[in-house]
């Protein structure tokens, strides 16, 4: 199999998993007790907490574990909403954001919060001046996603801060696909929300954080016992929150590596498929993740060149993880102002650390067979 659907999910790094097995196996005491089983336990919540504030410019007690980026996202927006409770609320936010954003923001809205959806260009970027312009008395929250996660358009996420630092309004991003793959500090970047979620570089599914600037007025999630500082009640997922810390720390220490060899593999991707096909596009922009590339075919079913190339056993997308299955057409496409028919013919790529150079030739060639075959035409004369 050659997987190349990183932006869904990443493959567990063996070293991290090497780490986490004895809090799997032996390590397993409840970090709330006092002996020394769960002690230890403690301890060891407290080395990944740290090892996550240090990859994004933190304090430790700005993290706060959730079980992902949904979770953490859906969780920002109602402590807002709760916290200005019988007040005028006005939250904006853009058109290609998660669904996780999205979804809540449509919910919200039905309760009295007033909701704007700022439009993107067609590099699938939002305007600066836009999110300005857009500011209200009563603008309470700014949510805009770092990197988008089906065309890895990356979003002017220092410009955006700036202002509404100025503007003291709460700057929130979503960076479930940026955490661990670009390089960010929340303190320059002026963040005071942040989301990332474990599984996305190189850790286990089921467990994220929240960065919370320290000193905001927020509402805890689950009441209970007092974990995560009385924001997050529950028995902490100790082997999934040691492995994110593991996993953010090594990704951290290749980033700059990783980054250079992913763009290559995108660059040699597009270029291999150009040669071979004519009138295929990139959908978005240059600026964007490094292993992430969304390309659209003429006159082809994106869904049935990724079927016939999961026969070959290569794994790539149409969309993202989230609503796959559901035959919808992806709003990231159509915010970007593509056509039905385009946004249909569209598949994404996304490479990561366990791919290789001689995959970006096999991918290449088995992509040119099946569309040849779809179209009915010899691979000679594409």
């Amino acid at each position: 199999m050659i997987y190349v659907d990183n932006a869904a999910t990443t493959k567990l790094s063996s070293s991290v998993l090497d780490k986490v097995l004895p809090f799997m196996a032996d390590e397993y005491g409840n970090p709330s007790s006092l002996y020394s089983i769960g002690v230890k336990a403690k301890r060891a919540i407290d080395v990944a907490r740290n090892q996550i504030a240090i990859a994004i410019g933190a304090s430790p007690n700005e993290i706060l574990f959730t079980s992902g980026g949904s979770e953490s996202n859906n969780w920002v927006f109602q402590s807002i909403k709760d916290c200005y409770h019988n007040q005028p609320l006005h939250i904006i936010t853009t058109e290609i954001e998660h669904h996780s954003v999205l979804n809540i923001c449509h919910e919200l809205s039905k309760n009295g919060v007033e909701i704007t959806f700022i439009p993107v260009n067609r590099n699938g970027q939002v305007s600066p001046v836009a999110i300005e312009n857009a500011l209200k008395p009563h603008t309470r929250l700014v949510s805009v996603m770092f990197a988008n996660n089906e065309i890895g358009a990356i979003q002017p996420i220092l410009e955006i801060g700036n202002i509404l630092k100025e503007r003291q309004v709460l700057f929130h991003t979503d960076a479930v696909q940026a955490v661990g793959h670009l390089p960010l500090n929340v303190s320059n970047l002026n963040i005071n929300f942040l989301t990332a979620s474990a599984h996305k570089f190189n850790g286990i599914m089921g467990v994220g954080f929240l960065f919370k600037r320290a000193n905001i007025k927020f509402q805890p999630l689950i009441l209970g016992g007092s974990q995560e500082q009385n924001n997050r009640a529950g028995t902490e997922n100790v082997p999934g929150i040691v492995a994110m810390g593991h996993a953010l720390e090594e990704s951290m220490s290749i980033l700059d590596t990783e980054y250079q060899r992913l763009r290559k593999m995108t660059e040699l991707t597009i270029e291999g498929l150009k040669s071979k096909i004519s009138g295929i596009r990139v959908n978005g922009c240059s600026d964007r993740l490094p292993g992430l590339i969304n390309i659209g075919f003429d006159g082809i079913l994106g869904e049935s060149l990724m079927h016939m190339l999961d026969l070959k056993g290569i794994c790539v997308s149409t969309s993202a993880a989230c609503t796959a299955g559901e035959n919808k057409i992806s709003h990231v496409l159509r915010a970007i102002g593509l056509s039905e028919e385009c946004a249909r013919a569209s598949i994404r790529i996304s490479f990561g650390r366990y791919n290789t150079f001689e995959e970006v030739e096999m991918i290449v060639n088995a992509i040119c067979s099946a569309y040849a075959k779809i179209k009915g035409i010899s691979h000679q004369i594409i």
